[in-house]
């Protein structure tokens, strides 16, 4: 049995997004005795019913860049959270460094702002916020050199208790030695399976922990650093999926 973990925006929705032929691969791919899921910074709020809409069923979900474990349902497995005492002096260097917004996910998800001029549901500015803990902060930065930038300083100013993870000119930052490699190496636990089984493609910065810890494939819209790890380039996931079927 073999396991397949793929990011999902631009890796497994590509090229114009999920179609027929991806759902066959993976359908194909299960039928086959093998697990396929999806290893994405988006949070378990997003991926399940997504995949479902897709017509994609998972057999597992590494949400939040490895801070939550789902079975292909949703139920959580494994979580890993950050103590909430680190989440408003980090707003507030995010705030700092220009970033226009703060999203947490929590318990109860919401978005952070410098200020607000109206309130609504889940919105909230760095003063009346209260963040028990968090599995993942992500914010957005105008360009890449910028994420690039604000990465390495909430490296070096938070790296005790997070790791920030660029992901184009998004970053996700989440609990410390927390990324999509640890994620995966902690589902292989759970099921009792070798690292050797895995097979991971990815398209952006934050997927390079998996990309450099497992057998791996880059889609070809991928930035050069994770073609260059992957060592393997394919168009679509359908492609990788035919490629090791036969």
């Amino acid at each position: 049995m073999r396991l397949i973990a793929s990011d999902y925006d631009g890796t497994f929705n590509n090229h114009g997004g999920v179609d027929d032929a991806r759902r066959r691969a993976v359908a194909d791919w299960q039928a086959a005795g093998n697990k396929f899921g999806i290893v994405s910074g988006r949070s378990i709020d997003f991926l399940p019913p997504t995949l479902e809409r897709d017509g994609v069923f998972c057999d597992y979900f590494i949400a939040n860049n490895g801070a939550v474990i789902t079975d292909g349902n949703g139920k959580v497995l494994i979580e890993r959270r950050c103590d909430g005492a680190v989440a408003l002096p980090l707003i507030r260097t995010l705030f700092e460094l220009s970033c226009p917004h703060a999203s947490v996910t929590t318990d109860r998800p919401c978005t952070v702002y410098p200020a607000l001029s109206e309130v609504k549901t889940g919105q909230f500015t760095v003063d009346d916020a209260e963040i028990p803990y968090f599995n993942q902060i992500s914010t957005v930065l105008p360009t890449f050199e910028e994420a690039e930038r604000v990465t390495s300083i909430i490296w070096e100013r938070f790296g005790k208790w997070v790791n920030p993870l660029q992901n184009g000119i998004c970053i996700d930052i989440v609990p410390a030695g927390v990324d999509k490699a640890e994620g995966i190496r902690s589902l292989l636990a759970l099921w009792e399976m070798e690292e050797s089984n895995v097979i991971a493609v990815g398209d952006n910065v934050n997927d390079a922990a998996m990309i450099a810890a497992f057998p791996s494939y880059a889609v070809d819209n991928a930035v050069e650093a994770i073609k260059a790890l992957a060592g393997r380039v394919i168009p679509t996931v359908t492609d990788l999926i035919r490629s090791e079927l036969f």
